[in-house]
């Protein structure tokens, strides 16, 4: 079920079927299908295609369907139910977590999961069979899923979440999502960046901040991300703001320097920081800022110099700040939707 086009064909079969999820709940949520293939960037027939199959057949039309030749007869040794309970287990536990040594999971691990539910012994082999019906493939971990720590996921959602609305609202100022973008040489997606050994190599990084309302501001710089640079952009954020700021960012050390902390001291009634869970990105909507940027800026060719590619990174924050219904956009992927849900005080 690949109805993506151009570099979206790359992503495997799971994270395909998670990008016609999101663009779908972003549909759901009333977003334009214009807008919706903009920022996932994929065509308007392939947006056209999932909302169709969504509206005839729900979450299922969507999913995954195995692809290739079905498993023989002779490997299907467990039932349609008992695949369905070992994939999701697969996708929502650690081996330790159901009693097995290890945080990640192998042929090897799964296969000794099968034995224990259902006293059946696969080979490696037969293991990777039912893994590929089920559309799974070795992938490399993501760190966060190892190091994230859930209470703190929790703490997030049942007890700061609420409180930083609550504060926002009695002070009668309003909440920002902030990030910033890494600075690298820019290059084909999918294709390492060569880089000569004259010097030629060149970057710009960037901050950003969002609100519920489509609001965005931005701030390009050249020089590494810094208690210094950070100082700056919120001396040019509180510029902007008769009322307090609100904002919420991840836990990065320039964040937490004497620098940043002296800076906040001074300016109480401007700027208050609160900080993510660690290992949290998913928790940030203006981290899609920096996918949407990525895959918005020229592919026909590479920016030549630094001053290029920051007049090129500028020019996609000004054009996402008139347009508000994109950056509004940002906050309807599923991990981020308590934040509207929560009708949270915005600018």
């Amino acid at each position: 079920m690949s109805d993506l086009v151009g570099d979206a064909r790359r992503l495997s079969p799971s994270a395909q079927e998670a990008l016609r999820l999101r663009a779908v709940a972003v549909l759901v949520a009333g977003r334009d299908r214009g807008d919706v293939a903009a920022v996932f960037g994929v065509s308007l027939k392939a947006v056209d295609s999932w909302w169709a199959k969504w509206q005839a057949g729900g979450r299922e039309a969507l999913v995954m369907q195995p692809r290739g030749k079905p498993v023989g007869v002779v490997h299907q040794v467990l039932g349609e139910s008992e695949q369905a309970a070992l994939r999701q287990a697969v996708l929502d536990h650690r081996p330790c977590d159901v009693g097995l040594s290890g945080q990640l999971w192998t042929r090897r691990l799964i296969g000794g999961l099968i034995a224990k539910l259902y006293r059946v012994r696969l080979t490696e082999p037969g293991v990777g069979k039912y893994l590929k019906r089920w559309g799974l493939s070795f992938q490399r971990p993501d760190k966060r899923a190892v190091e994230q720590d859930p209470e703190a996921v929790r703490r997030w959602h049942q007890e700061t979440w609420p409180k930083i609305r609550t504060k926002a609202k009695a002070d009668g100022g309003g909440i920002l999502f902030a990030d910033q973008v890494t600075g690298r040489t820019w290059g084909e997606k999918g294709k390492t960046p060569i880089v000569r050994r004259s010097g030629n190599r060149f970057s710009v990084n960037a901050m950003s901040a969002i609100s519920t309302k489509g609001r965005m501001h931005f701030m390009v710089f050249t020089e590494s991300f810094t208690a210094e640079v950070m100082c700056r952009f919120l001396d040019r954020l509180a510029g902007h703001f008769d009322q307090r700021v609100h904002l919420v960012v991840d836990g990065h050390s320039a964040r937490r320097s004497k620098k940043v902390r002296d800076w906040l001291t001074a300016h109480l009634d401007d700027v208050e920081l609160h900080f993510l869970p660690a290992y949290s990105p998913e928790l940030n909507p203006d981290e899609l800022v920096n996918a949407d940027l990525k895959h918005s800026l020229p592919r026909q060719h590479r920016a030549r110099d630094q001053a290029e590619l920051a007049a090129e990174t500028r020019r996609f924050f000004r054009r996402r700040q008139r347009q508000p219904h994109i950056v509004r956009g940002y906050f309807g992927g599923p991990h981020v939707r308590y934040v509207l849900n929560e009708n949270p005080m915005s600018f």
